[in-house]
């Protein structure tokens, strides 16, 4: 077998929170979107990255999840972060962390999923 993408869906309850994160914060573009739809959504992409958001209350209630962005400059990452979205830093691990298993980390949250920043 052989892939070349893991495109993971997030669920919402205000799609707009999203994209506050995604589009605003980490500079994500807006692929594709249908917000009139009976259950509103879009394509997210950065680079090669994609992921789909949904504005489903039901869903967003049941799924929390936590997502890892791989960087090779989370120094950069976090001082762009950390200036245009400060309220986003996760309390836990918001700042650069060298982390017992090797790796850098600092971590953002909304009020839906949290995201991890690592470099190794």
């Amino acid at each position: 077998m052989h892939f070349t993408k893991l495109v993971p869906s997030v669920f919402y309850t205000d799609i707009a929170d999203g994209l506050q994160l995604f589009v605003d914060c980490l500079q994500f573009t807006i692929a594709h979107k249908d917000f009139t739809a009976s259950q509103p959504y879009c394509v997210l992409q950065k680079g090669n990255i994609s992921l789909m958001l949904f504005q489903d209350a039901q869903l967003a209630n049941e799924h929390n999840p936590e997502l890892r962005l791989v960087t090779d400059n989370i120094e950069e990452v976090y001082t762009q972060v950390a200036a245009s979205h400060p309220h986003l830093l996760h309390p836990n691990l918001n700042k650069v962390t060298l982390r017992p298993w090797g790796a850098k980390e600092f971590a953002i949250a909304d009020k839906q999923l949290g995201i991890r920043f690592q470099q190794w």
